[in-house]
């Protein structure tokens, strides 16, 4: 189920993580909170195939590394409108919750991967480690950015 970020947190059982997700059309970056709910690390990035093998790569990752809940990058334009990548976030977090119950909070990640390409440019990161690590970074800026909001490490 689509839930608030909040409402996500609240029914998040204890002990358990949130799993960031960056999804582009070639690649879906991964990364992993803590079980304190404070700091998000870069875990891996998937290659695409088809959904169901890639909905199920995910889920097989969610409950080897005990994780209560997804957070789901949602790329809304500029103007806080829904675009083709947003409603295609929208689309596979439906799909996902057809097969497994887990609940999905959509956060907005405009500019996340701009944010994370700069930074990687200003660690003078190679083009090739860029393209390497850009997904899985741009999911752990994502996820950091909710976790900031949620507020727990306060």
């Amino acid at each position: 189920m689509i839930v608030d970020l909040f409402d996500l947190a609240e029914n998040l059982p204890q002990e358990q993580r949130l799993l960031g997700l960056d999804l582009g059309t070639k690649t879906i970056g991964l990364a992993l909170s803590d079980v304190m709910l404070t700091i998000a690390s870069p875990l891996e990035t998937i290659r695409r195939t088809k959904f169901t093998a890639d909905a199920q790569e995910l889920l097989a990752i969610a409950a080897r590394h005990q994780v209560g809940g997804l957070v789901l990058g949602y790329p809304l334009n500029m103007d806080g409108s829904k675009g083709p990548r947003a409603q295609a976030s929208e689309s596979f977090a439906r799909n996902l919750n057809r097969l497994d119950d887990i609940p999905i909070a959509l956060w907005d990640e405009r500019l996340s991967t701009a944010a994370v390409t700069r930074t990687l440019l200003e660690a003078d990161a190679s083009r090739r480690r860029r393209a390497e690590v850009v997904d899985k970074m741009a999911a752990s800026y994502i996820l950091q950015g909710a976790l900031d909001r949620l507020g727990f490490g306060r």
